[in-house]
């Protein structure tokens, strides 16, 4: 891998600052980190073009909002041969209360999680989940509450000479 994919403690910093703030200006994110505001602009460029950022986004309360049941639901499918995959993963791609969806190992398929604004709701919705074909079980668990919702901790990721796309560890 060529060296302008290596990651230095500016990226870090930079990445750091982001996911505390992601509305920081250039000129106050380059003061952050210690860099000129072009080279924080190209930097950041750099950090997008290469994935390493996949979009800023806000953090928004889903009970404000009018979701007040958000729940984690596991799905086993029939069969994990790729064209199951694949079709359920089409059928759940336009179901706008999803908000993540992965693919896991081990006695399920999937795990999604999910808003709904009542629990009435959230029954329908795993109803219908439960009718996709292929479908072998569903399992909720509601959230009583968060623990935990912290960024990704960049500063602990090795700077000297980490490369995007390898794994820490």
């Amino acid at each position: 891998m060529a060296e302008r994919d290596q990651l230095d403690s500016v990226d870090l910093r930079i990445l750091s600052e982001l996911q505390a703030d992601g509305r920081v200006r250039n000129n106050e994110l380059a003061l952050r980190v210690g860099v000129s505001a072009p080279n924080c602009v190209r930097r950041l460029k750099s950090l997008f073009r290469r994935g390493v950022v996949k979009a800023v986004r806000a953090v928004i309360d889903e009970r404000l909002l009018g979701y007040e049941v958000v729940s984690f639901v596991a799905i086993q499918l029939g069969s994990q041969a790729q064209p199951v995959l694949e079709a359920f993963e089409t059928s759940i791609a336009t179901v706008p209360r999803i908000q993540q969806c992965w693919r896991i190992s081990g006695d399920t398929d999937y795990l999604l999680k999910c808003v709904a604004p009542s629990v009435e709701s959230m029954r329908q919705q795993l109803l219908h989940f439960a009718a996709l074909p292929n479908v072998k079980n569903v399992r909720s668990f509601p959230v009583l509450g968060v623990a935990k919702d912290v960024p990704l901790p960049v500063q602990e990721i090795p700077s000297a000479g980490m490369r995007v796309g390898q794994g820490a560890g």
